[in-house]
């Protein structure tokens, strides 16, 4: 077994690159532009080409892709001459410093052709000081000098460049400023160490907001799990049990009834029905700043949608492969040796009869985490699956990619489950 477990864990890492990789190349050949996606349809070419510098999008795709797997800090380190450190503040944002020799956290600014230290002290306080003495004058001539900003980029100064760049201020619009920097590397320690970076579409820390939102999914989804797989189960056996009685037909039809309907279909159905005529519970998730379990009222309905969704289709797998188990010649041997029925059933025919419900179970669970987008739009669910659209639409490449990261997870995780499960259903399976 533990051959078995280390060899699905190097088949997940093998499998996160090659799903990494592709989602890169995909967004990076999808239409559409970034910046006028995030910026609006009115930004002029100067504007443009400033954000996509500042947010490191001007950089060759293999240099992108490496820093976001693994991180900038070590290459803007290698250009600063110096340790960079991330550091949180009281206030939970995050600040990239490099590290001086007397262990001092220190950033810069360019104010005119003057260089401004910022040395932060142990109890916080920041002191600044003219730097002017770090230029360094290359083989042409020019004075350049590598160094951190305040805006968490490693950056490079010219001296005496009358470069003009624009910044995006929140409530204010864009800042014209000159003397800024001719080149960016926005600083992050990359997917691997748990940072895959900053959104392009909201300027938040992805991995923050990637928490926030597969909590919310893994709320919604591990609601309608369990109540839906029982309940499937039960019910799938049950029909299985008497092919052809009338048992079976109404739960067969009334389970195909509910997956054929499409999700967006039985989520409005349910919003008028029980959120505006009855008036029974909301038909939408405003959640705020509060977490799901807060308002149970307004998981209601995502929930019922999805059991509605899941119950028919679990129903119908379960019911055919107890109708087989059922056929199978030892239960019939069984029968033949005058062993009680519901003994028969118990001991023999529901262990078998689950190997094939067990699989698409744990297939299912990758889809409730994040192929539920439609069940989320539909109700404003703040969830996974509509995070991934919404970044998908804005060519997010940082959340696609985390998201995309976190999917994959999920689905060789719940793999490496159900195989183990078989194990206790089937003792014949043995992984070696």
């Amino acid at each position: 077994m533990a051959k078995f477990i280390l060899r699905r864990f190097l088949l997940l890492l093998l499998t996160m690159f090659l799903v990494s990789v592709a989602v890169f190349l995909i967004t990076e050949s999808s239409p559409g532009n970034v910046a006028r996606n995030v910026l609006g349809a009115f930004v002029t070419p100067e504007q443009e080409a400033s954000f996509l510098a500042q947010m490191g999008l001007d950089t060759p795709i293999y240099l992108r892709y490496l820093h976001w797997l693994g991180g900038s800090d070590w290459h803007a380190s290698q250009k600063v001459g110096l340790q960079l450190k991330r550091v949180t503040t009281e206030q939970g944002f995050v600040e990239w410093w490099a590290v001086r020799e007397d262990e001092v956290l220190v950033r810069w600014e360019l104010q005119g052709e003057d260089l401004i230290g910022e040395a932060k002290s142990a109890d916080g306080t920041i002191n600044e000081y003219e730097d002017n003495e770090k230029w360094r004058t290359t083989a042409e001539g020019q004075a350049i000098f590598w160094g951190v900003d305040n805006q968490n980029h490693a950056v490079k100064w010219v001296k005496g460049t009358d470069r003009k760049v624009w910044t995006f201020v929140m409530g204010t619009g864009w800042m014209e400023t000159t003397g800024g920097p001719v080149r960016y590397i926005p600083l992050k320690k990359g997917f691997i160490r748990g940072d895959p970076g900053v959104s392009l579409r909201t300027g938040r820390p992805v991995a923050k907001s990637l928490y926030i939102r597969v909590r919310n999914s893994m709320v919604l989804a591990g609601i309608a799990f369990v109540l839906v797989m029982p309940l499937a189960l039960l019910l799938g056996m049950l029909a299985g049990l008497k092919e052809g009685s009338l048992r079976d037909r109404v739960l067969s039809i009334g389970g195909m009834v509910f997956t054929v309907t499409p999700e967006f279909a039985t989520g409005i159905f349910l919003i008028l029905i029980v959120g505006v005529w009855l008036g029974l519970v909301p038909g939408a998730t405003v959640f705020g700043e509060k977490a799901p379990w807060e308002r149970p009222d307004m998981l209601v309905l995502p929930v019922l949608t999805l059991t509605l969704i899941e119950l028919g289709y679990v129903l119908r797998i379960t019911r055919a492969s107890m109708v087989e188990v059922m056929k199978s010649p030892y239960i019939r041997t069984a029968f033949l040796k005058g062993l009680p029925y519901w003994r028969i059933v118990f001991k023999h025919a529901i262990r078998n009869a689950l190997m094939a419900p067990i699989t698409v179970i744990m297939l299912h669970v990758n889809w409730l985490m994040g192929g539920i987008v439609i069940v989320e739009v539909v109700f404003g669910y703040p969830g996974l699956g509509k995070y991934l659209l919404e970044s998908a639409l804005f060519k997010d490449i940082n959340a696609l990619e985390a998201g995309a990261m976190v999917l994959v997870i999920i689905a060789v995780g719940t793999q490496l489950l159900a195989d183990i499960i078989y194990t206790f259903l089937n003792p014949r399976i043995r992984y070696t």
